[in-house]
């Protein structure tokens, strides 16, 4: 495959990509580095060194860079195996400049590293690894074949046991410095998408929302001109004998245009009556929403509700929250073996939801992360021994994420034996959930008074 197939689109197109000017510049920077120490060694400490062997090595990543910034765009993005190779080439280039200068007895052999941690960061892991493995048999060989260091007077040759001392930093630093820096990357990459997942739920929402104005802007707009043609098919139907052939048309137009009025004030009702029940949403009639559509699953659920103190919680019909709950109730119906128990109780302070199953519960190892994106929720299925995955873990992220939106506390457990099975808790502060109907409730209120102040004056 040449480098100009590149810039195609792949089946991995999804997959980290390495920008081929990043690699150009970090070879130049490298570049002039060697550049710099042979100068220095050679001219101001005047050390004995194979300076032209060194300096064609150095030219030979120069030339490298000018030919891949003349045949190539800098844009354009390298696949894996690309990048990998071009890292390789930066691997042995450096083991060259090492072999001619004292192998692993040279201070700069620590930048065998470097390209290790560039593509643990954006390649491939099993690319990271055959990188890997190509310098651990580099600090191989270098630590038994090279040239002597350059040095004044008698060559200088350093213990074998420093050496090895060197051979297994430079291979602890490959592993531990790889492994940290890709999954540093990985955990960014994937918080990355868990975002955008959560942007795309709220966009959507916020169209939905959208619609609902679009909805009764249309109903205000349509509503005078549907007026007109209720008037105008009610004279015609008055004006028309009862034996003419249009009268049963009249009558149609007629019944559909009231049928049309209706529809608009349904529409403009959704919009405008803050006090109905499609916007204002008692906590009874919320769990009763997200329970419906797992009815007939074949597994049973129990909803519970307990009020301690005070009246039933009515808060404002919030998309985000329904979403919320209702995958958390979709993650407990996946699992449960045959009931899930859904209780709220509330008192004049606080607002829980319990959601409770009788599955395999959360697997010990990894409750402590869930709610992190892209994280395994669920554990073996006891006798068994089969995994039970609860996916990726990104819808429960989103869930716990919009949800802590709306001021609530997300919480995880399993039930302690004999039972077995994963509980998840909820909890709202009362007043956050009663804040926003409080309000409305008082804006229709001032509203009402409003319109009773009216009437008098209205009636006179």
């Amino acid at each position: 495959m040449t480098m100009a197939e590149e810039s195609l689109p792949s089946q991995n197109a999804n997959q980290p990509r390495l920008k081929l000017d990043t690699l150009v510049r970090l070879r130049w920077l490298a570049v002039a580095g060697q550049t710099a120490a042979v100068v220095i060694v050679r001219f101001w400490l005047d050390f004995p060194m194979p300076l032209g062997f060194c300096l064609g090595a150095i030219a030979l990543s120069a030339w490298l860079n000018l030919f891949l910034k003349i045949r190539y765009p800098s844009s354009l993005r390298l696949k894996g195996r690309t990048a990998a190779l071009l890292l390789a080439y930066d691997v042995l280039q450096l083991s060259a400049l090492l072999y001619l200068t004292g192998g692993l007895q040279n201070p700069f052999s620590i930048l065998l590293i470097v390209p290790v941690m560039v593509s643990a960061t954006t390649l491939d892991p099993r690319l990271t690894i055959a990188l890997g493995a190509l310098v651990l048999g580099a600090v191989s060989v270098l630590a038994v074949f090279h040239l002597p260091l350059p040095w004044t007077g008698e060559p200088i040759s350093l213990p074998l046991t420093y050496v090895a001392g060197v051979w297994v930093a430079l291979v602890s630093g490959v592993f531990f410095m790889g492994n940290y820096a890709f999954r540093v990357a990985e955990e960014s990459r994937q918080l990355a998408e868990a975002l955008a997942a959560t942007e795309l739920v709220l966009a959507r929402e916020q169209h939905l929302s959208a619609l609902d104005g679009l909805a009764a802007a249309a109903a205000h707009e349509l509503g005078t001109p549907l007026a007109t043609i209720a008037l105008v098919t009610k004279e015609l139907q008055r004006e028309l004998p009862p034996d003419s052939p249009y009268a049963e048309d009249v009558a149609l137009l007629r019944s559909q245009s009231a049928r049309c009025r209706d529809i608009l004030g349904k529409l403009t009702s959704l919009s405008t009556q803050t006090d109905q029940h499609l916007d204002r949403l008692p906590i009874s009639h919320l769990i009763a929403e997200v329970v419906e559509p797992h009815q007939g699953t074949g597994v049973r659920i129990e909803v519970r509700l307990v009020g301690k103190s005070g009246p039933e919680p009515v808060g404002r019909r919030n998309p985000a929250v329904m979403y919320g709950v209702g995958n958390l109730l979709e993650n407990a119906v996946d699992f449960a073996e045959s009931l899930v128990e859904v209780s709220a109780v509330w008192t004049e302070d606080s607002v829980s939801l319990v959601i409770a199953d009788d599955g395999p519960g959360f697997a010990p190892d990894v409750i402590d992360h869930i709610g992190e994106p892209y994280v395994t929720t669920r554990a073996p299925s006891g006798a068994e021994g089969e995994e039970r995955a609860g996916g990726l873990g990104l819808g429960f992220f989103i869930a716990k994420t919009l949800l802590e939106r709306s001021h609530a506390r997300v919480e995880l457990s399993n039930r302690l034996s004999p039972a077995h099975g994963a509980i998840v808790r909820i909890d709202w502060p009362r007043n956050a959930m009663d804040r926003e109907a409080s309000k409305e409730a008082a804006a229709v209120e001032a509203r009402e008074r409003e319109e009773k102040g009216r009437r008098p004056l209205a009636a006179s």
